[in-house]
């Protein structure tokens, strides 16, 4: 059912667009899904959400930020700044009443910006091997000294990628603009229940970072659940029972 649906666009700034799928539910909160970096919301966990939300009739979008999937732009120019802005737009022009953000990845960082921005909207967040601050700590801090120079001297680096055969960019732009929303520093004025799922073999987020995270929140409703085996896509079929249950447990 998921993958006929029809891809719907959403008019942004300077021409741009974003794609987007919704699934129109009379249940509230509804749920978005804000993907990881580099990733389409074409992924398993993503369809696997919309296929839940069909059965139980609740609300859910799921979009391609800019210069990703379907959306307009080129990946090299995408910024926190803008995809934080990408997730407002959907939140606002698509849809109504309360929220579960589903965050992947750095969307998990994303789905806590938006979260801070729009604190009214929001009912819950459950995230995914939650990448806050990744420009910063799982990426800058992490690259060897030949990359950071070329990031610094040439305004790029291709990281080679470990889920496909082709290096994607690290920009300048990217790592600095980061800098503007780093959250694991201090407190994060999020007060809503969070629910967080980290596999202990993920080779990109550390599981120690979603007891950061889970620390650094205000929220006295937090649960972080580790798998032990568990890598960084959690798409096999116990990672997403998982992840509809916790979505569930917060509705």
């Amino acid at each position: 059912m998921t993958g006929a649906a029809h891809t719907h666009t959403l008019a942004r700034a300077h021409g741009h667009h974003l794609a987007y799928h919704k699934h129109e539910g009379g249940r509230l909160p509804g749920v978005i899904f804000l993907g990881g970096f580099n990733s389409a919301m074409s992924g398993q966990k993503v369809t696997a959400l919309h296929a839940w939300a069909a059965r139980t009739n609740h609300g859910f979008v799921r979009f391609d930020y800019y210069g990703h999937g379907q959306s307009s732009g080129l990946f090299q120019d995408g910024t926190v700044s803008l995809w934080r802005e990408d997730a407002l737009c959907v939140l606002d022009a698509l849809t109504d009443g309360p929220q579960v953000l589903v965050g992947s990845s750095m969307g998990a960082w994303i789905a806590a910006l938006a979260a801070l921005a729009r604190p009214q909207r929001i009912k819950a967040l459950v995230l995914i091997a939650p990448a806050l601050d990744f420009t910063e700590r799982l990426l800058w801090q992490r690259l060897p000294d030949c990359a950071r120079h070329a990031i610094l001297h040439k305004g790029v680096w291709m990281r080679p990628s470990a889920y496909g055969p082709e290096p994607y960019p690290i920009t300048r732009q990217l790592i600095e603009d980061g800098r503007k929303h780093l959250l694991l520093d201090a407190e994060i004025a999020i007060d809503v229940p969070v629910r967080i799922l980290q596999g202990m073999a993920d080779p990109d987020v550390p599981w120690p970072q979603a007891l950061i995270t889970a620390e650094r929140l205000r929220s006295r409703d937090v649960e972080v659940e580790l798998i032990k085996a568990g890598d960084h896509r959690l798409s096999d079929a116990p990672s997403l029972a998982r992840i509809e249950r916790m979505v569930e447990g917060v509705l």
